[in-house]
């Protein structure tokens, strides 16, 4: 059997006459973390959006656990086991955090239709095992999102697709808006989550958070992957060759 979790052949995302993602081949291991760099407009965001269903590809095929799919839309990427980190986190800022976790997938005491009754002890209790799994350290997980910092906001978005990952997690640039020390906080999740297994796909323009976390780098440079290296067979003077086009105009590196 084979341990390709996800793949990609083709994949082509046009808006009108634009090509912002052309013939994307790329592959995922299970147990791999893999990061996706390149500079603003590479087609990173856009690669994930078809993956995750957010748009709906142009061409190509798709293909998760040894079967081509083809979600309607990203509940279904979600329920296939694909848990998603964007950058605008997607919290509702009014609900405190174990509702935030449970959104969409609430854990119901009384099933009574529109009146349904929540089993809020339930979800409290199961969101704080989340919390100590992934080690991320919120105070009081009854306040709202919005009386939380920047990088409270990040972990809860990410401890809720840690919790609930069962095939893969995607994350879309977890540390731009973060300081020193969240970001930090946020690393130390991604080492715990490989440490359990979990594939993972970084977008991070982060070169020393890159090769500090992932096993192989794929390069974007307008529209087309231009390299995927292993981290151990490459630098950081390697990488920005390539996304500058100082590498890769020609042939597409693979190692």
């Amino acid at each position: 059997m084979s341990d390709i979790i996800l793949e990609t052949r083709g994949l082509t995302k046009r808006y009108g006459g634009v090509h912002a993602l052309e013939d994307a081949n790329f592959t995922l291991r299970a147990g791999e973390h893999v990061a996706v760099v390149g500079d603003n407009g590479a087609g990173k965001s856009t690669f994930v959006r078809q993956i995750t269903a957010v748009e709906q590809k142009s061409g190509g095929q798709i293909f998760f656990n040894g079967e081509e799919v083809d979600y309607g839309g990203p509940l279904e990427a979600r329920e296939a086991g694909i848990e998603t980190v964007f950058q605008n986190l997607a919290l509702a800022d009014d609900l405190d955090v174990p509702s935030n976790l449970y959104l969409g997938r609430e854990i119901i005491r009384f099933n009574l239709g529109p009146f349904s009754i929540l089993n809020r002890r339930a979800m409290k209790e199961a969101t704080l095992r989340a919390l100590a799994a992934t080690a991320v350290k919120i105070p009081n997980v009854d306040n709202a999102i919005r009386n939380m910092s920047g990088g409270q906001r990040q972990c809860v978005a990410i401890a809720r697709a840690a919790a609930f990952a069962s095939k893969l997690i995607i994350m879309d640039e977890p540390t731009a808006a973060l300081g020193v020390q969240e970001t930090g906080q946020v690393e130390n999740i991604i080492k715990g989550l490989k440490a359990r297994g979990v594939p993972l796909i970084l977008i991070s323009h982060n070169l020393r958070q890159v090769f500090d976390l992932v096993d192989r780098i794929v390069v974007f440079r307008r529209g087309r992957i231009v390299a995927s290296l292993p981290r151990a067979e490459t630098d950081g003077n390697d990488i920005v060759s390539y996304i500058t086009g100082v590498k890769g105009t020609s042939d597409v590196a693979y190692a």
